[in-house]
């Protein structure tokens, strides 16, 4: 135990915050849910001022607990983003009701709408832009309204792989992006490697696509916990990546960390400005406070956390 501790601190002490590494991180995002949202004490001290804050809405979870959650955290000073899981929202009814509670309470002027990882929707929606066509969004003043990208082929939206229908949901909300007032971006599914991120976002920009992208990052997290979650949610080619780790068993001791994926995605912003990726979103699946800290300790604090 000993030892390991010893490396730990050894690796944290080589550890070098570069320029490109630290304005890749600017501005960047993290996930939240309810439950998860209640082992931190105060978020002041964790995440530098403004900071958006996703809270994921995964079924089952009552909406009074997503606003209370939204509620809380937006009085701490950070900018709330919750989700607008189609698939779980009953009718338009319950939309603008929704809405209403999140802006009455909490304030909310953004959000990101996805389809929902349920298989058989409660209600009249199923994807994102029905619930774009609602026009309540627009109508409520909201600011900021992302939808889902997948930079890895999905087969909830192309059953026989490939990404026919995933450009067709693309280009209709490029196009509805005309059409509002509110600014949009893609927050994009985590992935483990950058090549397929490149790739993806160089193909983006080529058929004219230009929505900026919000690139998903798995935070730190243990090995098995990190695989767990990648088949849970779809993650394709890029797994290969994890699944090579688990075979040197000297790193299923350690956590997996995005050092890698980060330093060589900021490495290509920096080599080609127009790049259409913006910015950086977290997924905390080993703790908020472990994925803040990574942060901060890698260059994603230029601004403090607001309790520094």
């Amino acid at each position: 135990m000993a030892l390991l501790n010893f490396k730990k601190k050894a690796a944290a002490a080589e550890k070098i915050v570069t320029p490109e590494v630290e304005a890749f991180l600017g501005g960047y995002s993290i996930e939240v849910m309810p439950r998860t949202a209640q082992k931190v004490d105060d978020f002041r001290d964790l995440l530098p001022a403004g900071t958006r804050v996703y809270i994921a809405h995964i079924e089952g979870t009552p909406i009074e607990d997503m606003v209370s959650t939204a509620k809380r955290i937006a009085n701490e000073g950070f900018d709330v983003m919750p989700h607008f899981p189609a698939r779980i929202i009953k009718d338009q009814a319950t939309l603008e009701n929704w809405i209403s509670m999140y802006q009455g309470e909490a304030g909310v002027k953004q959000a990101l709408l996805l389809a929902g990882g349920v298989a058989k929707p409660h209600g009249d929606f199923h994807s994102s832009m029905q619930l774009l066509e609602t026009g309540l969004f627009d109508k409520a003043g909201f600011t900021n309204l992302n939808v889902a990208g997948h930079p890895e082929p999905n087969l909830d939206i192309d059953p026989n792989g490939g990404r026919a229908n995933t450009y067709e949901a693309l280009d209709w909300k490029q196009e509805f992006s005309k059409r509002t007032d509110a600014q949009m971006a893609l927050a994009t599914q985590f992935c483990f490697e950058a090549q397929p991120v490149i790739d993806w976002v160089n193909e983006l920009s080529e058929r004219g696509m230009n929505l900026p992208v919000h690139i998903g990052i798995a935070g730190p997290a243990k090995l098995q916990t990190m695989i767990k979650f990648a088949i849970a949610c779809g993650v394709g080619p890029s797994l290969k990546v994890l699944q090579k780790r688990a075979k040197d068993v000297t790193k299923l001791l350690l956590p997996h960390e995005p050092t890698e994926v980060i330093a060589d995605l900021a490495a290509h912003k920096a080599a080609n400005p127009d790049f259409n990726i913006q910015k950086v979103h977290f997924f905390p699946l080993g703790g908020i406070k472990t994925n803040a800290n990574w942060a901060i300790e890698n260059g994603g604090a230029s601004a403090k956390p607001v309790n520094s």
